[in-house]
């Protein structure tokens, strides 16, 4: 497990991910959040062998979604993450994606649960899952909350 600051996870936008508008579609934009959640889970050690032999894994709450640009077939993408805040059994985080060139193309605020895969209900994270939850939560405790963090939609009236 390392919590360096590298990205979290790196990729390039696939021809299947472009719509009629030329750009990566929305949904597109989901399933690379999505692939990031999986490698959180990699990185606090929750893996296929952990979920098999422990029936235990992270469903997603909630997310929320902000489009910031524009993302083009071929163009480099990178995916980082920061915990906003945990519990023993929840993970609050926001993920960005940026382009090659570091320009911000989305984000992703999600609340994240720990399951017991077995009785299908939520479930304190194991201790050694819990250990790596905790570094993570070190590495980011002094950072600042990211603006898209906590928004809310809705039509601003004058």
């Amino acid at each position: 497990m390392s919590f360096t600051e590298k990205p979290l996870l790196e990729d390039r936008v696939r021809p299947e991910w472009v719509d009629y508008n030329g750009h990566m579609n929305d949904a597109e934009y989901a399933r690379v959040f999505s692939m990031a959640v999986d490698r959180l889970m990699e990185e606090i050690g929750i893996t296929a062998d952990f979920r098999n032999q422990h029936q235990y894994s992270i469903y997603t709450l909630e997310t929320h979604l902000c489009y910031l640009a524009e993302a083009r077939v071929g163009q480099p993408l990178q995916v980082t993450v920061q915990l906003l805040d945990y519990d023993e059994k929840r993970l609050h985080v926001f993920f960005v994606m940026e382009n090659g060139n570091g320009d911000r193309l989305a984000t992703s605020e999600q609340m994240l649960m720990g399951i017991d895969m077995q009785k299908g209900r939520p479930a304190a994270f194991p201790s050694a899952i819990e250990a790596n939850v905790k570094a993570l939560g070190i590495r980011d405790q002094a950072k600042p909350k990211p603006a898209e963090a906590g928004r809310q939609i809705g039509i601003r009236k004058k």
